[in-house]
């Protein structure tokens, strides 16, 4: 198996092939002047079973193309297999209409996948359980909420927390994680979110936190509004103190200023994304899911 780094994902990459006892392969990444991209594989795959990390973050747009074009390129040296490892993936939130004459984004990217040759996708908290069903192709869909179950048993007293899911949507996930730590209880908060701009207009809570510690997971923090917004409702309500859990960091600009700033005290995140040094901040804590990663392709049947 060779395992090959996008560039926005060479340190993942890296620390997964690290765990397989393996050295990440390098692609030859050229970029034009006008900005187009030529990969070229140096490395002989012929007959190999090769894994591409890349997750699609920051530049959406551009992580993709580069993950097409060096599929093409594996393809066309001879790979016997082609594995796409997107910890993120980009435009799972767009994963169906919610307006008349809306596209579906994310059926979009996941044909152009299909159809560059990709024989297994691997991914992690998809936006939407259902997503993998939008494929032909095998899917493993991933999680870090073991990883954050760990975490929070080693760092709490399990009788003085609350779990809260930020939005209803969140549910599944959050009854997942207290079952993991023996059925916990949990709180969610509903929320009312304007489909044109994004916004939320009110909120409210489900399930008493008073006297507890608040520990809202999540799958990705974007602006941070929602988390904020949380933590100031869970305040007002009686939690004693607020953490925040969620596995994709999809920055957007002042996201970090706004999360230091709030009433949580520690932002959890993991690697799935590419963590720009700009947006690290003294709340943030960043675990990794690569030996998660690596367990998945050791039993994914190469």
């Amino acid at each position: 198996m060779l395992i090959f780094g996008g560039s926005l994902s060479k340190v993942l990459a890296s620390r997964i092939a690290k765990r397989l006892n393996k050295e990440a392969s390098v692609a030859e990444v050229f970029r034009f002047p006008d900005g187009e991209k030529r990969i070229r594989i140096r490395e002989n795959v012929l007959d190999q079973d090769c894994v591409i990390v890349h997750s699609t973050a920051l530049l959406p747009d551009e992580a993709y193309m580069e993950v097409f074009i060096m599929v093409d390129a594996l393809k066309r040296s001879g790979a016997k297999s082609v594995t796409v490892a997107m910890p993120y993936m980009g435009y799972s939130r767009q994963d169906h209409v919610f307006r008349d004459g809306e596209d579906v984004s994310l059926e979009v990217m996941i044909k152009l996948l299909e159809a560059t040759g990709v024989d297994k996708f691997i991914a992690f908290d998809l936006h939407s359980i259902r997503i993998p069903e939008l494929f032909s192709i095998p899917v493993i869909h991933l999680s870090a909420l073991p990883i954050f179950a760990e975490k929070i048993k080693k760092e709490f007293k399990l009788n003085e927390i609350v779990l809260v899911s930020p939005d209803m949507g969140g549910i599944r996930r959050i009854k997942e994680i207290s079952e993991m730590l023996g059925n916990i209880p949990y709180a969610t908060i509903e929320k009312n979110r304007d489909l044109v701009n994004g916004e939320i207009n009110d909120s409210g809570l489900n399930g008493d936190v008073r006297g507890k510690i608040a520990v809202i997971v999540d799958d990705m923090i974007s602006t941070g509004i929602t988390m904020v917004d949380a933590a100031e409702l869970l305040v007002k309500n009686g939690a004693i103190k607020v953490f925040a859990y969620a596995t994709h960091a999809v920055f957007s600009k002042g996201t970090d200023e706004l999360l230091q700033k709030s009433k949580i005290e520690k932002v959890v995140v993991s690697d799935t994304i590419v963590m720009p040094i700009y947006f690290l901040f003294p709340k943030l804590e960043v675990v990794s899911i690569a030996e998660v990663a690596a367990e998945a392709l050791k039993i994914s049947n190469f």
